[in-house]
């Protein structure tokens, strides 16, 4: 783990967003909410109830035009993310804290929110594996690993790896004792009943329904990865 605790006050913002994937944004939150002197932040829009693609409702906090400067950005995915890639005032914010965060986060799907912002030229990601194939359209070199972290960016794989790659955020910024007791505390400890969470571990039959369910939002994702890339010049 890299040596690079920060010292003083941290401000973090969650991206919130209609049909977000709820887990991309609790798994984080429920670490980083714990990390010492800091405030996190749940942005949007507005401030007006927004719900996952599963029907959760969720409660922003504050404006992208109110909110501060911010020390951590945290961009999940879900099926409202493919949106987000052509609107400009969510790819302006992002670009615009992306530049001059400490560090920008990413889970799931959001990995090619952060990517339509520029933020990933040149840079090593993951992204959820349905979905890995999209990060050369927009600079990004994919690494098959739960979480990535390049200099400043840490991707996150999908889902529950959002999880993980807060922990290892937390490392980073308040040292590894703190993420530890983060996670004991989370008693974060997985060993699921199936191994079935990967496609490297996947039963064949298994791996076949997925993908096939997944291949209409990979192919409206592909044209629009394709239509940004042109914009950025990869």
């Amino acid at each position: 783990m890299l040596n690079t605790t920060a010292s003083g006050h941290l401000n973090v913002g969650l991206l919130l967003f209609p049909e977000l994937d709820q887990l991309d944004f609790t798994g984080p939150f429920e670490v980083l909410s714990r990390m010492p002197d800091s405030t996190v932040h749940l942005l949007w829009k507005n401030t007006a109830p927004v719900k996952d693609m599963m029907g959760l409702v969720l409660q922003p906090t504050a404006t992208l035009k109110a909110a501060p400067p911010l020390d951590v950005l945290v961009v999940p995915g879900g099926y409202g993310q493919q949106a987000l890639m052509e609107d400009a005032e969510v790819i302006d914010y992002v670009r615009e804290q992306g530049e001059r965060a400490k560090y920008v986060v990413s889970v799931c799907t959001g990995a090619l929110i952060l990517g339509a912002a520029g933020l990933l030229k040149g840079y090593r990601a993951t992204t959820h594996w349905t979905a890995v194939s999209l990060l050369a359209h927009l600079g990004a070199v994919h690494v098959d690993q739960r979480v990535v972290v390049d200099r400043n960016r840490v991707t996150c794989g999908g889902v529950t790896s959002g999880i993980d790659g807060a922990l290892a955020l937390v490392a980073l910024l308040r040292g590894e004792q703190a993420a530890q007791e983060i996670q004991l505390y989370m008693e974060y400890s997985p060993a699921p009943p199936f191994k079935s969470g990967s496609p490297g571990t996947a039963p064949a039959a298994v791996l076949e329904a997925v993908t096939q369910r997944a291949q209409k939002m990979l192919l409206a994702r592909s044209e629009t990865c394709k239509r940004i890339a042109v914009r950025l010049g990869v």
